[in-house]
């Protein structure tokens, strides 16, 4: 970049610091905007300077801007509107929405592999929440139990239901990533919760015992006892599991797909 531009750009140049080196100058660039945005020069709902503008304060090609601002985007970083400018934006869990999608179609045993990466996940999780949960958070976990209470034998308004509690358990862990990884998963849990709660063997008796696992689970929250939500969440997935073989076994026995037997 020469001397003249250079001295255009200091003074209110949001990635001041000189040229990228002449490596990997696309990740560079990420690099050098995220960190901007870590450092509170940028803000989600600010809009990035232009293509030209981040060329040049780079000292590198259109493309290779261009190329990192779509980069970012499929990040969930910043937001691109055509003909509006590209903005800052908060993080949330979409990236790993899709990412998620894509790993579980993508192998014959993808839904097995989510409820196990969920077992793994949620009862320290619980834990965490007892430890850590405020007011609020009870309050939101008992409203969720009163739907799920009121959706009992409805298959749809229980998915969305039980979706969010876990969600709220895992917003009031006080774990970021951690909440963002139960976000992540809610379309591959969500396809999980529909093979095994539409299943005909399901009556009234069942709904209630898993309503019940629920409360459990928010009673030893409530009481700020980490080993008791940890245990009360995972007798939650043992039941699960046991519902989800009954299935395999009667789609076995009808012959069906093995991917769609082993949700």
């Amino acid at each position: 970049m020469s001397d003249t531009a250079r001295s255009v750009l200091d003074d209110d140049d949001l990635f001041a610091g000189g040229d990228v080196v002449p490596m990997r100058l696309g990740d560079a660039v990420i690099q050098r905007i995220t960190q901007a945005i870590h450092e509170g020069r940028l803000k989600p709902g600010d809009s990035l300077p232009s293509e030209a503008r981040i060329a040049a304060s780079f000292g590198v090609s259109k493309p290779i801007a261009r190329e990192a601002i779509r980069q970012l985007a499929a990040m969930g970083v910043v937001h691109i509107q055509q003909g509006k400018p590209t903005r800052v934006q908060a993080l949330d869990a979409a990236p790993l929405d899709r990412f998620y999608r894509f790993a579980v179609r993508g192998r014959p045993n993808g839904l097995t592999e989510a409820v196990e990466l969920r077992r793994i996940l949620e009862p320290p999780t619980a834990a965490h929440s007892a430890e850590r949960r405020s007011a609020e958070d009870i309050e939101k976990l008992d409203l969720i139990l009163a739907r799920m209470e009121d959706a009992l034998g409805n298959v749809p308004r229980w998915i969305e239901a039980d979706l969010d509690f876990h969600e709220a358990v895992a917003a009031s862990s006080g774990n970021r990533l951690l909440d963002f990884q139960i976000r992540g998963l809610r379309p591959v849990i969500r396809e999980v919760m529909e093979i095994f709660n539409s299943r005909e063997a399901r009556g009234p008796e069942d709904w209630r015992r898993t309503f019940e696992r629920h409360v459990r689970v928010v009673e030893a929250i409530r009481s700020g006892d980490p080993a008791a939500a940890s245990a009360a969440m995972n007798k939650h997935f043992e039941a699960a599991e046991a519902a989800i073989a009954e299935l395999a076994n009667h789609r076995e026995d009808h012959h069906e797909p093995e991917d769609d037997a082993r949700p």
